[in-house]
């Protein structure tokens, strides 16, 4: 099926980024995406943008010829409550949040005590997905992660830049196949995102999708190919 979307990307507005806005939203446009979203860093990673940026998406067109564009943000899990580094009267205003663990906002505490941070943000109403629970330096029991995400009706994301070569989490194949079995078998949807950081990234999900096709993950449940089923999830379902 057509991969239709990315939904994690990042401009220089991040801090530790390279491309501009219109940069990324045409190389979306190249790629023939239907959809296309930019989540910039939350505040509390270090050079990215101020509440007063994300204040003013409102001033930004949501279409770029055919294709639907989406301005949200990644919020940093602080702590073992699941506290976010953006209030909730700022994110119900957001087209999406996702939601994640970074080294530099968050110190790694036991299994139960990560596990118990994402959960709690899951409870956030305005959290629509988490990003990247696939870090071995921040050890999480999957199966409660995934009940959390079926009960709280959030979206997990399979990270592709952190399956790619090299990458700072180290190889979380292992952890990505118990998630994804989990998923199955809760029946809990999963979207393949690029991380991108450049251009160049825009879309790219192969190392994504060949962790679920060795899975035999089910189409079904995969976002990028269902604009339907990411229209139920997210906070801003009416702009597609």
């Amino acid at each position: 099926m057509l991969d239709k979307m990315d939904l994690h990307t990042h401009t220089i507005m991040s801090g530790h980024a390279y491309s501009t806005r219109n940069e990324m939203i045409k190389a979306a446009e190249e790629k023939g995406l239907e959809i296309y979203a930019i989540t910039e860093h939350a505040p509390a990673m270090p050079g990215s943008c101020h509440n007063m940026y994300f204040m003013n998406y409102k001033a930004l067109p949501r279409t770029y010829n055919n294709m639907t564009v989406l301005y949200g943000v990644e919020l940093n899990i602080l702590d073992y409550a699941g506290r976010v580094d953006l209030p909730k009267s700022l994110l119900k205003e957001m087209d999406l949040t996702l939601a994640s663990i970074h080294v530099p906002c968050y110190v790694s505490g036991t299994m139960e005590e990560n596990t118990n941070a994402y959960v709690e943000a899951m409870k956030n109403p305005y959290i629509n997905i988490i990003a990247h629970p696939d870090d071995g330096r921040f050890p999480i029991n999957y199966e409660m992660l995934v009940k959390a995400a079926k009960e709280y009706h959030v979206i997990l994301e399979v990270n592709n830049a952190s399956l790619a070569p090299g990458s700072f989490r180290g190889d979380p194949r292992e952890q990505y196949k118990e998630m994804l079995q989990l998923c199955m078998d809760y029946e809990v949807p999963i979207v393949m995102n690029s991380d991108a950081h450049v251009e160049a990234q825009v879309g790219e999900h192969g190392f994504a999708q060949e962790v679920l096709d060795l899975a035999g993950f089910p189409e079904e449940l995969v976002v990028n190919y269902h604009r339907e089923i990411l229209k139920e999830y997210i906070n801003r379902g009416t702009l597609l």
